[in-house]
């Protein structure tokens, strides 16, 4: 090998491990004095027809999926969705609770959740309708889904962590605590 070939596998390096797209300067930063352009020019050659290509954007350089090919990658990307506060509190009541009604979750937060909470859990394939309540006004309730025992590693709601483990575990906010102290303490108990 040829120590413009070192030279070129060097930048190529550098470009395949980058996070973003990266300058001729900043690969330089990299790999030293040298012809970086030039390595640039042959490996964009090189990649030419394959599953990836080395593209230039602008004045920074990456390597990318060759555009006939991205729609394998489509298929099986699965996209990641962190869920707000609102819904892991809400996910976590319809756990504790089912079935339970949109009424009875807001009075358990004590704020109104909005359509799309519900929403995005249903979505995620771990909350389900489960049916009308036969009170006045029939209110739809829910319920967690296999899919959410299967997600969280669960064999059935049983196996949900209890007070105590929550807190063996840190889980509890300190006010969630303090709450609890007085909710224990009675009246007339500093006689």
């Amino acid at each position: 090998m040829t120590p413009a070939d070192d030279f070129a596998r060097a930048v190529e390096a550098v470009l395949f491990a980058a996070d973003e797209p990266m300058s001729i300067d900043g690969i330089r930063a990299h790999v030293g004095k040298g012809d970086v352009r030039g390595a640039l020019e042959r490996l964009a050659v090189d990649y030419a027809g394959r599953g990836i290509n080395l593209v230039r954007r602008g004045d920074r350089w990456l390597f990318q999926t060759a555009g006939d090919m991205a729609h394998f990658l489509r298929r099986s990307r699965e996209e990641v969705r962190r869920l707000s506060r609102a819904a892991i509190e809400t996910l976590a009541i319809i756990a504790y609770h089912e079935p339970v009604t949109r009424a009875e979750i807001e009075a358990i937060r004590g704020v109104q959740i909005s359509k799309g909470t519900l929403d995005v859990l249903m979505d995620a394939g771990w909350v389900r309708p489960m049916g009308r309540r036969e009170v006045p006004g029939r209110p739809l309730t829910f319920a967690t889904t296999p899919g959410f025992l299967t997600h969280f590693g669960l064999e059935s709601r049983r196996d949900l962590p209890g007070i105590e483990d929550l807190r063996a575990a840190g889980l509890l906010d300190p006010i969630d605590l303090a709450t609890e102290e007085l909710a224990v303490e009675k009246p007339g108990d500093d006689d």
